[in-house]
């Protein structure tokens, strides 16, 4: 700890900590432009600049750390000159758009100008031309812009993408596309949030409403399993139009959170209908006769604790075959771990300095662990392992170790990295047993994994001080689950890894915990919730009778990290929701969110009632959003299988993986991310498959045909088929792999 003083007053800064972080912490205010908390300082606005005992001139306190003893003085009459003076030269010239700039109102340029009392220019330069860049999703005005670089930072720093840089060139410098002609990247829109003036927009939102004029409907993102921070931004549109409120863009709290593509821009997902009665009758008697409600995770928790109500009361099953994946690893899990739930966030990703990642593209499946991981690589230089039967290129900037294992070899893998990882470890007599007994050279041959590779990255992650393991979703559909779950609980109880579980949809966990599935057996008259059934009920796909989605729902979710998170309404819903259904059948609650306080306290859950719950960011980065379950304890049964033979998936194999940004059959039908719903493979699977650009073909098992685009960023033999675009996204399901058989059906 170092102790120093700001303005006389004494505070205590953490090593490594800088002058303004510990100036934020102690509730000092020293303006900021170009300052974003999540990247390394930018360092261009100088408005941080501050005096101490120890230096004659101004120092930036963006990125100077204190000593002992220092003296720092934060608001003095020469400070306030110099700092009058900086944005005297942002404003030169600056265009006075306010009217029309998407910004105005939520401009840090114009809070500062206020601020410091610019209300006149003592100079002015000459203006150069400088035409506005379309790039797709998002616009670029280079005449705003400021140059703080706050876009190139988290461009590179947290997304990975590493997409544009800044131009020098004088007053002629701007932001450009990095070694492109044109902005190649996954457009989540993040250096939109983080642009302090109008200069970077949102193509689609540009010109379409002020800052003032729209209400913030804090809420959590549906789309995978982060849970990340959103604020849905409405505004009542009009009567002629038919909506009473309508989203017009998506924001975050930039300096803590960060959203994908398909959270900022894919939200215009919702339905709407009418209260008809005949329906409604219909529907219930449909669950009253039903033997079975099939359903997907793309549900409130509160709305699967109904759904378990309706099961004690009709005697009816539950299915749900992803999320009872999940709920089987967890127990699996539970039984070694002799805990609920594993030790890692996404946050502690970010923090880590060694990262294994294993059997998930998570860049596609969960973008927020490739934003950790990038955020890890780039502040703490962190060594990352990623193992895969494919490449990622979206991940080549970050990982150290690509290391490609054979489709369906998975619990031989993870069966000698734990031997990798536990070597020089204390074990028990039985782990012991299990690890000296295993077939090194079968498991190794049979996966394509040398064992010189598994020293490598056993040598790479050994000195590291926070090490993450991070098990993506294509282990939980694998026939071994339970296994291999035994095998990642034990690397987590022997080693200093934290464990992080993927799983692939929105609410998964929640529905884990809270439901008591069934084997779903194809059962007759099931009823379908958002899935397939002989009466549909839903959001997503053609349903015989239409319930809210997601973005017109108060209630909560629970995200990978264990953590009840809620969620409110942005857009209103006239119709029927399932509690009415459930009301007319005898589970009788009000609203929906009653169920909120009554979710299972033996599973973890508060026993908070809804409204009781906090939704926000604190000054400092807290998350003050909802709570973190508890982890319950129960007792350790360790135990150990032989592996099985490793399967062979020879031939023309697919991966079932969506491309970035899709998820569901939310970002599906929204308007604002990109479709891409071809079949994508290398030359080799092309070869392999006899097939060629551009052909279109047909999928035994599947109803509709692809196109088939050859991908020169992809190796081997096995394609990328994306399933977002069925009638019910039901890739969640079964091993990801998949051996096919594929027919032409013309170009």
């Amino acid at each position: 700890m170092i102790n120093f003083t700001i303005n006389n007053q004494p505070v205590t800064a953490q090593k490594g900590e800088t002058i303004l972080q510990a100036a934020r912490k102690a509730g000092f205010y020293i303006p900021t432009m170009c300052y974003i908390e999540k990247t390394t300082p930018c360092a261009s606005c100088r408005l941080c600049v501050v005096e101490t005992d120890k230096t004659e001139g101004l120092i930036l306190s963006c990125q100077t750390p204190p000593t002992e003893g220092l003296n720092v003085t934060i608001d003095s009459e020469r400070l306030q000159q110099e700092r009058t003076n900086i944005m005297r030269m942002y404003d030169v010239n600056h265009p006075l758009e306010c009217g029309v700039c998407d910004k105005s109102g939520a401009c840090d340029l114009q809070n500062k100008t206020l601020e410091f009392g610019v209300s006149h220019q003592h100079f002015s330069a000459k203006e150069q031309p400088r035409a506005i860049q379309h790039w797709g999703a998002i616009n670029y005005d280079p005449s705003l812009c400021i140059l703080c670089e706050k876009c190139v930072h988290v461009c590179n720093e947290v997304i990975g993408d590493d997409a544009i840089t800044l131009q020098f060139g004088g007053y002629k410098s701007s932001v450009v596309p990095k070694n492109s002609d044109t902005l190649d990247c996954t457009f989540c829109g993040e250096c939109i949030a983080v642009c302090p003036v109008g200069a970077l927009v949102s193509s689609e939102f540009q010109y379409r409403a002020n800052a003032w004029e729209l209400t913030q409907i804090p809420a959590t993102c549906a789309h995978c399993s982060a849970g990340c921070s959103l604020m849905y931004e409405v505004k009542h549109a009009s009567i002629a139009q038919g909506e009473s409120q309508k989203i017009y863009r998506v924001t975050n709290n930039f300096e803590f959170s960060t959203l994908c593509g398909a959270g900022r821009f894919g939200f215009d997902f919702g339905v709407q209908a009418s209260k008809d009665e005949t329906l409604f009758a219909k529907a219930v008697g449909a669950f009253e006769t039903a033997s079975a409600i099939r359903f997907s995770s793309l549900i409130t928790t509160e709305e699967a604790l109904i759904l378990q109500r309706l099961k004690e009361k009709l005697g009816i099953k539950l299915f749900n075959e992803e999320a009872r994946a999940y709920q089987s690893f967890m127990a699996a899990y539970t039984e070694v771990s002799g805990k609920s739930s594993p030790s890692g966030t996404v946050e502690a990703i970010a923090q880590s300095d060694a990262i294994i990642v294993l059997g998930g593209r998570v860049s596609s499946d969960n973008p927020a662990i490739r934003y950790a991981m990038t955020t890890a690589a780039r502040h703490n230089g962190a060594k990352i392992v990623y193992m895969h039967p494919l490449e990622d290129a979206l991940l080549q900037n970050v990982v150290t170790q690509n290391v490609r294992y054979e489709a369906g070899s998975e619990e031989g893998v993870v069966a000698m990295l734990a031997k990798t990882l536990l070597e020089n470890v204390d074990v028990d007599d039985v782990t012991k047993n299990f690890l000296e007994n295993l077939d090194e050279g079968y498991l190794c041959a049979e996966s394509n994994i040398g064992d010189e590779e598994f020293a490598r990255m056993g040598k790479m992650v050994r000195r590291a001080k926070r090490k993450t393991l991070v098990i993506g979703s294509d282990v939980l559909g694998h026939s071994r689950a339970a296994h291999i779950a035994r095998l990642c609980a034990l690397m987590e109880s022997m080693t200093d890894f934290s464990l992080v579980i993927v799983p692939q949809m929105v609410n998964t966990v929640g529905v884990a915990l809270v439901c008591d599935l069934d084997e779903d057996t194809q059962s007759d008259h099931v009823v379908g919730y958002n899935a397939k059934g002989d009466f549909v009920v839903g959001s997503v796909g053609k349903c015989d009778m239409a319930l809210p989605a997601l973005n017109a729902q108060e209630g909560t979710f629970v995200s990978l990290n264990y953590h009840l998170l809620p969620t409110n309404v942005a857009v209103a819903f006239e119709g029927y929701c399932l509690n009415d259904i459930a009301l007319a059948l005898g589970v009788t609650a009000r609203n929906t969110i009653d169920y909120t306080v009554q979710l299972p306290q033996e599973k973890g859950f508060k026993g908070i009632e809804f409204d009781a719950l906090d939704n926000f960011y604190g000054a400092l980065g807290e998350d003050n959003r909802g709570y973190i379950l508890d982890v319950m304890m129960c007792e350790v049964a360790i135990s150990f299988e032989a592996i099985a033979d490793l399967p062979e998936f020879n031939g023309t194999v697919v991966y079932r993986c969506n491309p970035i940004n899709q998820f569901n059959g939310y970002t599906a039908v929204s308007s604002g991310v990109e479709k891409d719903d071809a079949l994508r493979g290398s030359m080799q699977f092309a070869m392999a498959a006899r097939i060629g650009h551009g052909e279109r073909v047909m999928i035994d098992g599947y109803d509709e045909a692809k196109v088939f685009v050859l991908d020169e960023t992809l190796k081997g033999t096995i394609a990328l088929l994306p399933r977002y675009d069925s009638p019910f996204g039901d890739m969640g399901a079964g091993y990801r792999f998949e051996k096919i058989q594929l027919k032409k059906v013309g170009s």
